[in-house]
């Protein structure tokens, strides 16, 4: 004697399947999940709990340029880079140049007037190639 099956019978079979299939596919995903929060996390040192990072300061824009000046300029730059040098503090030409500009900037109106009066004028841009 067989069995014929009906209609039902296979709705019913289909619904008991895919709830078997839901069911093995939420069990692995919950493995998963489980392994994940077993898994040890790194214990934070006291070193590293202790030292708060400092605020990072944010960075200074710097801007290259370039500037004519007489040769008898160029060479106290040289003539001060190694002043600097002999006192133990090596110097490059760019702080040479920012150390005066702050010196120019503490000084009054008069000292800043008497220091830009003794300053030559030159013509600006490139020399003639000869």
């Amino acid at each position: 004697m067989t069995t014929k099956k009906t209609d039902t019978t296979q709705k019913i079979d289909t619904k008991a399947t895919t709830a078997k299939i839901t069911a093995e596919d939420t069990a692995k995903t919950t493995a998963k999940k489980t392994l994940a929060e077993k898994a040890p996390a790194p214990a934070p040192t006291l070193a590293k709990a202790a030292v708060k990072k400092p605020k990072k300061e944010p960075k200074v824009k710097i801007v290259r340029d370039s500037f004519t000046m007489p040769q008898s300029d160029y060479l106290k730059i040289a003539e001060i880079k190694e002043t600097c040098l002999k006192a133990g503090l090596p110097a490059k030409k760019s702080e040479v140049l920012r150390a005066g500009l702050r010196a120019l900037a503490g000084m009054d109106t008069a000292q800043l007037k008497r220091a830009m009066a003794g300053v030559e004028k030159i013509k600006t841009g490139r020399p003639k190639k000869p």
